[in-house]
């Protein structure tokens, strides 16, 4: 991935280089722990096989076009089931500390969270900024609504006595406020230059120092 660099520190490398003197290296620091980044990266891949899977049983075009409804159906009960089960096991298995540490971080809510939310974005922030930190609690709530709902829906379909109503709108509305958080978070990953550099550190489990200083200015991290 490419690295972002400002025009200060570019004219820095070039004064740099004319002078025989090599630029200053790029210094990164540990974000992320293995554990949490394959938390991250199984959560993620289970969404769109989820979403793919349930977009072709919602639209009457796709569910056309693809066909088999039932396999499709048991692709998408299966999948969910796999999805929560290896969350267990990574939880189970894991760095449960490093776990537990975000947890907590993300939990903790301060003044310059507050003032981040109401859109004074320059307040300084810990490892986890509030946008983030309001984000991992709602997916981590949808995550939770999603599996429950989607189960409720699986039995009542094999017992109707027990099919309780608004299930199924429950896990449709799901759904859309999902692609919408996950289209924001495409967007800052991906696109945004002030913070697509995170994408680094949940890849490579690091970013750069001078990013963390500006972005996260209240977080003191590791070497990696």
């Amino acid at each position: 991935m490419a690295e972002l660099s400002s025009p200060t520190a570019g004219a820095t490398a070039a004064v740099a280089g004319q002078a025989g003197v090599a630029p200053a290296r790029a210094r990164f620091v540990k974000r992320f722990t293995l554990t949490e980044r394959v938390l991250h990266w199984v959560h993620a891949a289970a969404f769109f096989a989820l979403l793919g899977s349930g977009l072709i049983l919602y639209l009457p075009a796709l569910s056309v076009a693809v066909g088999r409804r039932p396999l499709i159906k048991e692709i998408h009960f299966y999948t969910g089931l796999g999805w929560a089960g290896a969350l267990v096991l990574i939880v189970l298995l894991g760095n449960r500390r490093a776990l537990l540490r975000t947890a907590r971080e993300i939990d903790l809510f301060d003044r310059d969270d507050a003032r981040f939310l109401r859109g004074e974005t320059a307040r300084p922030q810990g490892r986890f900024n509030a946008g983030q930190k309001l984000n991992a609690i709602i997916t981590a709530a949808f995550a939770v609504l999603f599996f429950v709902s989607g189960l409720l829906l699986w039995v009542g379909e094999r017992n109707t006595d027990i099919r309780l109503g608004g299930t199924l709108y429950l896990h449709d509305v799901l759904m859309y406020v999902s692609v919408v958080l996950v289209a924001g978070h495409l967007y800052l990953a991906l696109i945004n230059r002030g913070t697509r550099h995170s994408l680094r550190g949940m890849v490579l489990g690091s970013v750069r120092e001078d990013w963390a200083r500006e972005h996260h200015a209240k977080w003191t991290p590791p070497r990696p």
